[in-house]
């Protein structure tokens, strides 16, 4: 498992939400760009990007600072926000992003979601957002009845491999994963995912390295780092077992 670093882009700033609330923002870097090059001189393998103005408008709004950050370090950049049509998604990968993280666009347009696995394979990524178990879409601010693990059987059928897993309530707020959700989620995943969602200190980064599910390829962690709880090195020992 890996750690990815992530950086949310909101009004060109990097910052935090508490459960997605766009009204409960915390902004720590005025340049997101600040952000990605302090946790890949930190040592940061990979990073995930993003763009919140856009997963809340359907449309990229802060491309020029996810090209930017692409364009600044050597690592691999996963971005999500906003991909919702094709030209987006190709206009990402032809910026350099390593995987397009789709959302909203995969659960609601199957057509999109068909053409751009076909195009770009496993570069595409689907984000299942989730709250007490159920998906939200467009930035988190619709909610729907269906259980998370619906979806992800409902798109694995169609040829998605790989996927975000995050759990609303816990984004932010540091109050630990539910591992008990992780496990389970896991268990609906033929492909690989990545978890997100209430970090907040190594052991709990070592409580979801304890699981070993071979399918989980790494956890996204935004406030207790930008908040300095621990360092990427440090994570990234404890991810490893070390």
């Amino acid at each position: 498992m890996i750690l990815l670093p992530a950086i949310d882009i909101l009004a060109g700033k990097a910052v935090r939400l508490a459960q997605g609330n766009f009204e409960t923002q915390t902004v720590y870097d005025a340049d997101p760009l600040q952000a990605a090059q302090r946790w890949v001189r930190e040592g940061a393998h990979a990073l995930h990007v993003v763009d919140l103005d856009g997963a809340r408008s359907g449309e990229p709004a802060n491309f020029a600072h996810v090209a930017r950050i692409i364009e600044s370090v050597e690592v691999p950049v996963q971005v999500g926000g906003g991909l919702r049509s094709a030209a987006a998604v190709a206009e990402a990968i032809a910026a350099g992003a390593s995987r397009v993280v789709l959302g909203t666009a995969a659960l609601n347009d199957v057509d999109l979601l068909d053409a751009c696995v076909a195009a770009h394979g496993d570069r595409v990524v689907v984000s299942i957002d989730a709250r007490r178990g159920h998906v939200a879409t467009s930035g988190w601010t619709e909610q729907t009845e269906i259980p998370a693990e619906t979806v992800i059987r409902r798109l694995a059928a169609r040829g998605v491999h790989r996927f975000v897993y995050s759990s609303i309530e816990r984004d932010g707020m540091l109050a630990g994963p539910d591992v008990a959700e992780v496990q389970r989620i896991a268990g609906a995943v033929r492909g690989s995912f990545i978890y997100s969602g209430g970090v907040s200190s190594l052991a709990d980064l070592e409580s979801l390295a304890a699981l070993r599910q071979v399918n989980m390829a790494g956890v996204i962690v935004g406030t207790a780092l930008f908040q300095r709880r621990f360092t990427v090195a440090e994570a990234q020992a404890a991810l490893a077992g070390r």
